[in-house]
């Protein structure tokens, strides 16, 4: 049973020049997508009490606070249920999140929020055409504490151009400060679809440096009070994304609206990327193929690997009926030996040196 919900929000003022999620400059749209997505939620959605509910996107901050009632109200929520969105320090009405904005997402359900901040440094939030400014970061994590939230995340991206390592961990120090509960790290990752991909920006940090720099966040955040819990995530104690584990955690969960994905009844589904399309036909999915029991476990090793926890060696076998320590022997010792994976009380985990080279483990693990 699905106790989950995640739902895209496609709408941006502007595209991030980073930036290949699907998301578009068409907020004209806006009303009419929330009539579509709510149709589809009412169709599809079978009133289990959730566990979590996430806006993201796009930028959710363009929604104001009734239109989130508006969706929030459809679902089977109390005040157990972790119900984050995602917020652009800009605000919904480009002067800034404002305290009066966060009393009203309060008094609509919303009771975690996660702020794309991605640096401090106004100079390289220009290059990346973002919309804020550093101040409007500021204003907005203590407008947020004013307003009632303690449980905010702040996001950052490490490896931008011009990024010095000093100058991300200066970020992170800020963030610390600033007394935020949970703080995403992210290396830049140029992708097809975003103008940078045509538009290479100069001084960029190299692989070397970004390894670098990621290292450095996770000796910082400790030393902080932070748990590194997933390959890009960091929590005090308590304030892990909920929402988020339950994707690591390989539970089901449901996908509304454009671009989204799904996992109901064992079986994955994703929505198309087209706006318009999603408008006049919300029910249209689109679903994966049959999962295979081989696909099943490479899926829960992959998932079970981004916590920094790792894998219950235990469960994995019981679920899958194997022996994963007699199966994966070679390539738990290779990685062991060299540093790059630990033994845990309950199976094995990789350690933050790993995570750097994860791409390449995990590929071992899903021959």
């Amino acid at each position: 049973m699905a106790q989950s919900v995640y739902i895209h929000i496609p709408f941006c003022r502007s595209k991030c020049y980073y930036c290949s999620f699907v998301s578009y400059p068409k907020p004209e749209l806006k009303s009419r997508y929330l009539d579509s997505l709510k149709k589809e939620i009412l169709a599809v959605y079978k009133n289990e009490p959730l566990k979590t509910l996430y806006f993201g996107g796009g930028t959710p901050s363009l929604l104001s606070a009734d239109e989130f009632r508006s969706i929030t109200e459809l679902f089977n929520i109390s005040l157990n249920t972790e119900v984050t969105t995602e917020l652009n320090p800009e605000g919904y009405n480009k002067n800034g999140l404002e305290a009066e904005y966060f009393k009203e997402l309060i008094d609509a359900g919303i009771n975690r929020i996660s702020i794309g901040a991605q640096t401090f440094d106004d100079k390289i939030l220009k290059l990346i055409n973002r919309r804020h400014d550093s101040l409007q970061i500021i204003k907005a994590v203590n407008n947020a504490k004013i307003s009632g939230f303690d449980n905010i995340s702040l996001d950052f991206i490490y490896g931008l151009p011009a990024q010095s390592e000093k100058m991300f961990t200066d970020d992170l120090k800020k963030a610390c400060d600033l007394g935020v509960k949970h703080i995403s790290l992210y290396g830049l990752s140029i992708e097809e679809g975003c103008y940078f991909y045509k538009n290479t920006p100069q001084n960029l940090p190299d692989d070397d440096l970004q390894a670098d720099m990621y290292l450095s966040a996770v000796d910082l955040l400790k030393e902080n009070g932070f748990e590194h819990y997933e390959f890009s995530n960091f929590a005090q104690k308590g304030f892990e994304s909920r929402h988020n584990l339950n994707y690591w955690n390989n539970r089901e969960y449901y996908g509304f609206g454009t671009a989204s994905h799904g996992y109901l009844d064992g079986k994955r589904y994703s929505h198309s990327t087209s706006v318009e399309e999603y408008i006049n036909n919300p029910l249209y999915i689109i679903e994966e193929l049959s999962e295979t029991q081989k696909s099943k476990l490479e899926e829960e090793i992959f998932l079970g690997f981004r916590k920094m926890s790792g894998i219950d060696v235990d469960f994995i076998n019981q679920k899958y009926n194997i022996n994963f320590c007699a199966k994966y022997e070679k390539i738990i010792d290779k990685y062991i030996s060299s540093g790059f994976m630990k033994k845990t009380s309950k199976g094995y985990a990789l350690t933050p040196k790993g995570v750097l080279i994860s791409n390449t483990i995990l590929a071992e693990f899903l021959d």
